[in-house]
């Protein structure tokens, strides 16, 4: 039996030899062979130094450097595709999730020898109220918009079973969400709840975090582009009514319906709805775009490992 640790690397140097000795001493505790795929997605701190530094104490380890920064989940999928663990245990390396997890996901699994997938979900989403907030509604108009059973507030540690990585990577998509592929894979997945500590600091912010979501959102959903067809068809309804009501005026009583506020209203009105619903059609147009240009998820500049250094 082997388990891969697979973790990356983003302004990670103060916590990589924590993260190192805390794994490998669960590691010891399970007494499985083991591999440390680490990748530094573009870290501009010395975090891939140090990464480096940990292979002359463990064979064991290997640091993936990528060419720049990809971003989180691009550089988490490189880490899933160098694994050869029979099971693989995805984590950030920022302490934030203890790595004690691996014990925890381990003894869960153990009483069900059939579940592929062992996730921590939250106790209690981290940060403020706006955070807290705003997260548990995004997840409410993610499961009305799409397809996908999305467990709000999940971890990155997850302890998986090798053909279920097999099975995540064989989705081409280029614009994705990988917790959305985690749950679009399939198989036998379990949920526990856990705690999750803060570090009182995080390069998500709120630009970011909001773009994360359109992404999600366009990259799963066709929801949004069926609202433009409903939107167009009750302002075509809402015309027609009108146009109905006032020849009825017209002739009616002879009421020629003067004014200027009541058109300038309807034209900006009309306006923005229509450059919105183009809006959303450039998204996905664009989405199209990147997914035509079949570019690589991450480009790997070197692979250090201990027949290298």
């Amino acid at each position: 039996m082997k388990i891969s640790v697979l973790t990356t690397l983003y302004y990670s140097e103060n916590y990589i030899q924590e993260f190192y000795e805390r794994t490998l001493a669960c590691l010891k505790q399970m007494q499985v062979e083991y591999e440390f795929v680490i990748v530094d997605d573009g870290s501009p701190d010395n975090s891939l130094k140090v990464a480096i530094e940990l292979i002359q104490k463990d064979k064991n380890v290997k640091v993936v450097e990528l060419s720049r920064n990809f971003g989180h989940h691009q550089a988490l999928l490189t880490a899933l595709s160098q694994a050869t663990g029979d099971w693989m245990f995805l984590i950030d390396s920022d302490l934030e999730e203890a790595p004690e997890l691996l014990l925890e996901y381990w003894n869960e699994l153990q009483k069900d020898i059939n579940t592929d997938v062992i996730y921590g979900v939250q106790q209690q989403r981290k940060g403020n109220w706006f955070e807290r907030f705003s997260g548990k509604w995004y997840y409410k108009f993610f499961s009305m918009i799409s397809d996908i059973d999305y467990p709000a507030d999940t971890l990155t540690a997850r302890l998986m079973k090798r053909e279920y990585v097999k099975a995540v990577l064989k989705y081409p998509e280029k614009e994705m969400d990988l917790w959305c592929l985690f749950q679009m894979a399939g198989f036998r997945q379990k949920a526990m709840v856990v705690t999750k500590a803060s570090k009182g600091t995080t390069t998500y912010t709120l630009s970011k975090k909001f773009k994360m979501a359109l992404n999600t959102i366009t990259s799963v959903s066709h929801k949004p582009l069926y609202f433009i067809f409903y939107v167009g068809l009750l302002m075509s309804s809402f015309a027609f009514v009108y146009i109905a009501w006032a020849l009825w005026q017209y002739f009616a009583y002879d009421d020629k319906l003067e004014g200027w506020t009541s058109i300038a209203i309807s034209i900006w009105a009309v306006g923005g709805i229509i450059t919105f619903c183009i809006g959303i059609i450039g998204i996905y147009l664009a989405k199209m775009f990147s997914e035509i240009k079949q570019r690589p998820h991450s480009i790997i500049r070197n692979i250090h490992h201990s027949e290298n250094i």
